[in-house]
């Protein structure tokens, strides 16, 4: 028993002295110099600010963080690692649960998830998981030490993906380690989905993705691009060709307007459409790369989600001499990351918040000049939780603007259902599946991420096609 007492009390003292250590800040690009690049914003820790971090972590013996992340990565004995200088172990560690860590450690909201659930965090500030995972990853892609595990003998089963975003790639990268031979199919032509084009350089380096797919096609993925599931072939066609198996993980890409009056002017964009173009088709390095893009002064976004913050920041960046998110309810609503929104208030971004458009105005020749606004306040909470806004009698004004940019949602695009005999679906176009597994109505084909689930996180989506690898797995493993 004294021995026991003793162990407590070193580790009650541990833990007091570790809390004593504040969160080590991130080092970031001036705002300023920021705004007129498209180069990363927070800069990553060095080898010894990363070490003071990870010696923050307490080691618990029943450690919250790896159930508040939705692919298990196994986070003490990564941050153990780190913090004994192991980069190069702490990297590999990360690589068995998680194919994407330098993405994760960049884009998952962490606040959310795995650092909500750390115990220094109760009384101070959570261990900063998420920037130690970017080190680790960044620190072996640079190293040029990558591990590729030993190739798995063939089980002689074939699996079709629809789809290179986040849920595709990590079941992928899962299912090819268990002996499948697995094929990617995407639309576009370059895989990775919302990560290269949705997401920004300066949040999301596209090289950093490029680097994480080609792990996989070393781990032997096959990716076809320019490739779209229900036109190029349909999912019946990939059956016919052999394939045991298809998992949809097409995301929900398709716009949302609001249906107000003048949305159809010139100048008005969803934020696929203008993401899609700065980032994919690198619009932002006009004309070196031919593809045009509206470069506004006095530019408008709705909504207050990520991609908002992101369609914003993108809009500073092309040169607008003012850049404004319209959002209808207050900060505290704001679905966006607290960072994301931290970081455009720094760079000069302008909230009107309780506002929302009811009308835009054009000119002669059809572009957009000018957004009639509505003041709204807050009455009782909806369905979500969230406070409902309410609009204030005879309280519209206009905003002057070249340029709006709708992010209010997206939703599922229908090609794939339409082309799909007997695949329920829902009121709102979305896949239903029978539970977390990712199981259809149709044997044999699988579902996830943002097609299930509507808009949600990158790591969210990594996880639905990590439970769907396990269930097809079982499906096959039981159908010899």
């Amino acid at each position: 028993m004294k021995n026991i007492s003793v162990a407590a009390m070193e580790t009650k003292e541990t833990k007091e002295k570790k809390e004593k250590v504040p969160r080590q800040k991130m080092p970031e690009q001036d705002p300023k110099k920021r705004i007129i690049n498209f180069e990363e914003v927070p800069l990553g820790y060095s080898e010894a600010t990363v070490i003071i971090e990870a010696k923050r972590c307490i080691q618990c013996k029943k450690p919250g963080c790896i159930g508040g992340c939705p692919v298990d990565v196994k986070i003490p004995e990564f941050i153990k690692d780190i913090s004994e200088g192991r980069f190069i172990e702490a990297a590999w560690k990360l690589k068995e649960t998680n194919g994407l860590p330098a993405v994760c450690g960049r884009v998952c909201p962490q606040e959310d998830q795995c650092e909500k659930e750390c115990i220094l965090g109760k009384k101070g500030e959570p261990v900063a998981i998420g920037r130690l995972e970017r080190f680790a990853a960044d620190y072996e892609r640079t190293a040029g030490k990558i591990s590729i595990p030993p190739s798995v003998k063939s089980n002689g089963k074939k699996v079709a993906i629809a789809g290179a975003g986040p849920a595709g790639l990590t079941i992928a990268g899962d299912l090819v380690k268990l002996g499948y031979d697995v094929t990617i199919y995407e639309a576009l032509h370059k895989a990775g989905g919302v990560l290269v084009y949705g997401i920004p350089e300066f949040r999301l380096p596209k090289a950093i993705v490029e680097a994480e797919v080609e792990y996989l096609k070393k781990l032997g993925v096959k990716i076809e691009t320019n490739f779209v599931i229900g036109r190029t072939k349909t999912i019946d066609e990939l059956f016919a060709e052999g394939f045991n198996a298809v998992f949809i993980g097409v995301g929900a890409g398709a716009p949302v307007f609001m249906n107000i009056p003048g949305e159809n002017l010139n100048g008005i964009y969803s934020a696929n459409e203008y993401l899609t173009r700065s980032n994919l088709m690198k619009a932002y390095l006009f004309p070196e790369y031919d593809t045009p893009i509206i470069r506004g002064k006095k530019v408008a976004v709705i909504g207050g989600g990520n991609v908002a913050m992101d369609s914003v920041r993108t809009a500073l960046r092309l040169g607008a001499e003012r850049a404004m998110i319209i959002y209808r309810r207050t900060e505290v609503e704001m679905p966006a990351r607290k960072e994301e929104v931290h970081h455009a208030q720094e760079e000069g971004v302008e909230f009107l918040m309780l506002h929302n458009p009811v009308e835009y105005i054009g000119n002669e020749t059809g572009w957009v000049t000018g957004m009639k606004c509505i003041k709204m306040e807050l009455g009782e909470p909806d369905t979500s939780g969230r406070r409902s806004p309410m609009p204030i009698k005879d309280s519209e004004f206009v905003i002057d603007v070249d340029t709006v940019i709708v992010a209010v949602g997206t939703m599922a695009n229908p090609i794939v259902p339409a082309t799909t005999s007997n695949l329920e679906t829902n009121k709102r176009g979305y896949i239903v599946t029978k539970d977390e597994s990712g199981i259809t109505s149709r044997e044999g084909i699988y579902a996830g991420g943002d097609i299930v689930t509507g808009s949600a996180t990158v790591i969210l989506a990594m996880g639905a096609g990590r439970k769907a690898a396990n269930a097809i797995h079982e499906y096959l493993s039981k159908n010899n």
